[in-house]
């Protein structure tokens, strides 16, 4: 009985891996588009031949439909907010939402091969924070993003600008940077964070994150001043000794 399950299930096999390459083919076969918040993105259809008749769909939803001898109508949440260009086919929204992300597509007769898109919708990126912690002489430098509220932290990418004189090594991740004692303190590096529509920067000053001559010269006080009263007691005994 088992030996016929699993003969079974080796026939069907091969139809359960065809149906996740044909998902996976349909999922790539669709074009990522990046609109940002409030602002207006524009989906292109893409056709070269006259049209007669347009439907744009949101998922399983319509969002706008057009016939020759009709206007064009549009369904909620869209209504007012979007326009279709009936001779070429391309929508475009107005005051995007995140709520307007998903998967869009246009369907008509003209159109053999139906144009499909992602969208994702994205925010300005604030201004990172720098801060910097001093081990041993050398300095780590992490940028982060303090706006708890972002989305689509999977498209932020970190990069940074280190000045020639300044020796800047790949930390534990990304927001993350480290630079050796051997490097010219007196600079400044920068971190620079950005997604498909937007850049923002912040710098950081090496020198407010080394210690300062006068702490260097406490650290050295402090490993001198054992050794100062060791000597003094060895010679108080030297002395009493000699004397007695």
């Amino acid at each position: 009985m088992a030996s016929g399950r699993a003969l079974r299930w080796a026939v069907r096999a091969p139809d359960v891996i065809f149906l996740l390459l044909w998902l996976d083919f349909i999922h790539c076969d669709s074009k990522v588009i990046y609109g940002a918040l409030h602002k207006n993105v524009t989906l292109r259809a893409s056709s070269s031949q006259t049209l007669q008749e347009i439907i744009w769909k949101k998922g399983k939803d319509k969002a706008v439909e057009w016939e020759e001898q009709y206007n064009v109508t549009a369904f909620p949440p869209f209504v007012d907010r979007v326009h279709l260009n009936t001779g070429s086919g391309d929508l475009t929204i107005y005051n995007l939402a995140f709520e307007d992300e998903g998967d869009y597509q246009i369907e008509s007769p003209s159109v053999k091969n139906s144009s499909k898109f992602i969208l994702r919708v994205v925010e300005p990126l604030p201004e990172p924070e720098l801060y910097c912690e001093s081990t041993e002489g050398n300095i780590s430098v992490r940028c982060l993003i303090l706006a708890a509220s972002l989305r689509h932290i999977d498209l932020i990418q970190y990069s940074w600008n280190c000045p020639p004189t300044v020796s800047c090594q790949a930390g534990l991740g990304p927001s993350e940077m480290y630079i050796t004692k051997e490097s010219d303190f007196s600079q400044d590096v920068q971190c620079i964070i950005s997604n498909p529509l937007f850049k923002s920067s912040a710098s950081a000053s090496l020198s407010s994150c080394a210690p300062t001559d006068n702490t260097r010269h406490r650290y050295m006080l402090v490993a001198v001043l054992p050794a100062v009263i060791v000597a003094l007691v060895l010679l108080k005994w030297f002395l009493a000794r000699r004397s007695g």
